[in-house]
């Protein structure tokens, strides 16, 4: 039986004390008027006070301890990425509506059968990408219907950047590492914003790092249904970037910093035509606050409706991101880096 949120603030427990909660999540969680964090849980009890002391809340040494809280109504996982799985369940067996780190899972199946889960206990379940609650997005979706660039043909998309230390999890094959998952959900989940969900991957290559045992870097290449393609990169060996270009019969539209805009960065996007060229600067927004806000929203609405009203479609779509990224790690030419990370 699911948690009844409390007349105020939704209550939340934190499951790890990653980097991504302490820069991006737990802030939001924090600013947000209708979130309130409770207790933040590590297996270390030193890193779970040094949190709790930092964002004014309760350190639990230890998850399960965390999920058996009668004053917690949902539950954010960011724990290592193999660990999402079993975690996210826990929290859901518990009555928990769960806000996940990216990627949910780290296979399809499991990703499915988290979706059904939450779906038989009436819970919320989301993904934390929180670049996908940026209205820049949206304003670039207006733009494309308006036939702003004319009939869209093809998706670029990449999001790089330099290598992480050695001992960064991100390396560590056990644990769910390499770019893929880390970084390559990115790029994918952008080509469904804007192609639609009925993709499918046409080649891969990863780039696989032998002292880690993990890919460092990769691109693919996707189809569309209606024969538009999106070629995609991502990776922990390059320069920063973090962009799309959507090319068009009669225009580009080219948007950097796509990904991870500052919160208080105006988007800058740039169309250009055969003759002319303009640029659009849209309003700063803080998008994990946004991700945080629509779930604490969906919370409530579920609330009050018995059943997650939006599970079914934001499911489908979950899940076959998980798809897709499972076909392109089997699909892959595997090149094997000759250089150090």
């Amino acid at each position: 039986m699911s948690t009844s949120p409390s007349p105020g603030p939704l209550r939340v427990g934190v499951l790890g004390a990653s980097s991504i909660a302490a820069r991006r999540t737990l802030p939001a969680l924090r600013e947000t008027p209708d979130t309130t964090i409770t207790a933040i849980a590590s297996r270390e009890r030193a890193k779970a006070e040094s949190f709790a002391s930092a964002f004014d809340c309760e350190a639990v040494h230890g998850y399960e301890r965390l999920l058996e809280r009668d004053d917690i109504d949902a539950v954010y996982v960011s724990v290592p990425n193999a660990l999402h799985s079993s975690w996210t369940r826990s929290a859901l067996e518990a009555g928990k509506h769960v806000l996940a780190e990216k990627p949910l899972t780290t296979c399809a199946a499991d990703t499915a059968a988290l979706t059904r889960l939450a779906r038989e206990r009436g819970l919320v379940l989301r993904e934390n990408l929180a670049f996908l609650h940026h209205g820049f997005h949206r304003s670039v979706a207006d733009l494309v219907a308006k036939g702003r660039i004319g009939q869209l043909r093809h998706v670029d998309a990449a999001f790089c950047f330099p290598p992480l230390p050695p001992q960064d999890v991100r390396y560590r094959p056990e644990l769910g590492g390499g770019a893929l998952l880390d970084v390559g959900i990115y790029p994918v989940r952008l080509a469904q914003y804007f192609l639609g969900d009925d993709l499918t991957v046409a080649g891969a290559v990863l780039r696989h790092d032998p002292t880690s045992d993990v890919d460092v870097a990769g691109s693919a290449v996707l189809a569309s249904a209606t024969g538009q393609i999106a070629t995609l990169s991502f990776g922990f060996l390059h320069t920063y970037g973090s962009r799309y270009v959507l090319w068009g019969s009669d225009a580009r539209l080219t948007v950097d910093r796509a990904f991870t805009p500052p919160a208080t960065a105006a988007p800058l996007l740039r169309i250009e035509g055969q003759n002319h060229a303009e640029e659009l600067v849209l309003p700063a927004e803080h998008q994990f606050a946004h991700s945080v806000a629509a779930f604490a929203a969906a919370v409530r609405r579920t609330v009050a409706a018995g059943a997650d009203p939006d599970h079914d479609s934001w499911a489908a779509t979950t899940v076959r991101t998980a798809e897709l990224l499972d076909s392109i790690a089997q699909s892959a030419i595997r090149v094997t880096a000759t250089e150090g990370i």
